[in-house]
């Protein structure tokens, strides 16, 4: 699949994140799972190609404030959109980081490492990790599904890897869909923007590699998401099947929907 990434003019990072070999040398489908940044910034050709896709259903893993703050201009009829109301806060998490003292490098990943320790076991999002897993359980030979959060790199690449394990993607493959966002979200090109525009509003003079965690994605987060998992439910399939509700008779009827 080498045209997975769309490139839309203002939604970030959208993809398809099928056409991996899973379970038993089946192949996930393609045009069947999305992923992605928010919707706040579609452009009209963003909203008419993405009517193409025939998403149904769509979990959105942003916080009540990002939504609020961010809006949608996603009207499709007829989505099943899922989200959670819980975990509001006033301000980004990662920009009260960035409001300290001082800031390095090694300080933003440890940061970023720490958030996908507990994002897995967060409720908001195991909230809506859960009723995601329920629909494409669910889901129609004639629909597809996306996730998006924000940036759709972290909530998004956690929920994303999930999927791909359930489906029985390889670690390896589930690394090289995680780690796409680089190049699919153009954080080379997006960060000395970024750099400018997080420096005047927090009066600061940090350089790329500060914010580069919070524009990109490193191997090094997603296994701290893992090692979270196996540490506390001590394993994948544990996780899904306790935490998730993601049983055997789930996962198998999941591939059976998705895998070819």
């Amino acid at each position: 699949m080498q045209d997975r990434i769309k490139p839309l003019v203002g939604v970030r990072n959208f993809r398809d994140f099928g056409g991996y070999e899973g379970a038993e040398g089946a192949r996930v489908k393609g045009g069947k799972l999305y992923r992605s940044g928010h919707f706040g910034e579609a452009s009209e050709s963003d909203l008419a190609a993405i009517d193409q896709f025939s998403i149904t259903v769509q979990a959105d893993l942003r916080r009540p404030d990002e939504r609020e703050r961010h809006g949608d201009r996603w009207p499709v009829e007829g989505v099943r959109r899922l989200f959670s109301d819980l975990g509001r806060e006033t301000d980004a998490p990662h920009v009260n980081f960035l409001k300290q003292v001082a800031v390095d490098a090694e300080a933003s990943k440890g940061w970023m490492r720490a958030y996908y320790v507990e994002a897995p076991y967060r409720p908001a999002l195991v909230e809506t990790y859960t009723a995601w897993f329920d629909h494409l359980a669910d889901l129609h030979d004639d629909e597809a599904a996306l996730v998006n959060c924000a940036a759709g790199k972290d909530r998004t690449g956690i929920l994303c890897a999930l999927t791909h394990h359930a489906l029985g993607v390889s670690m390896d493959h589930i690394f090289v869909d995680y780690e796409l966002t680089n190049e699919a979200a153009q954080v080379a090109d997006r960060l000395p923007e970024a750099r400018e525009y997080f420096n005047t509003m927090l009066e600061k003079n940090y350089d790329d590699d500060v914010y580069r965690p919070f524009l990109g994605v490193e191997r090094q987060f997603l296994e701290a998401a893992i090692a979270s998992i196996k540490d506390q439910s001590g394993d994948l399939d544990t996780y899904l099947a306790t935490t998730l509700g993601v049983n055997t008779a789930k996962r198998d009827t999941i591939r059976k929907k998705l895998l070819a």
